[in-house]
């Protein structure tokens, strides 16, 4: 029996944290949701392996950065979602490890193509 890939999912909103987490269960992977930094920390603190975290940053202050820093420290792949294209968001995603940008709104095939990229390239 395969084990479905387990993804983070971050985001200040909790009906997209709900949607976005009833999505990636019809595309056959598991979700762990975090709607505040407390929960995002008490996640990544869990003896569970998380494959790929997805961080959508509207609506977290500077901290937020922190937090992507543990997941590049844990060697977790993981995709920021930002309300704009912005130099300095940009910028501060790649220096905390993001493997990729996303500008809302999300083009949910797009999103999903990365995530079964980064995924595969996991195993």
């Amino acid at each position: 029996m395969n084990v479905k890939p387990l993804i983070l999912t971050v985001t200040s909103n909790n009906r997209n944290l709900e949607l976005l987490n009833q999505f990636l269960s019809k595309e056959g992977y598991q979700a762990i949701g975090a709607s505040d930094l407390q929960e995002f920390i008490s996640a990544m603190n869990q003896p569970i392996k998380i494959n790929l975290g997805l961080i959508d940053i509207t609506g977290f202050d500077s901290s937020i950065w922190n937090c992507c820093e543990q997941l590049k420290n844990q060697q977790i792949p993981f995709l920021i979602i930002s309300p704009r294209q912005n130099a300095v968001i940009q910028n501060q995603s790649f220096v905390c490890g993001a493997s990729n940008l996303l500008i809302k709104p999300l083009v949910i095939k797009q999103l999903f193509n990365l995530i079964k990229s980064l995924i595969e390239d996991l195993e």
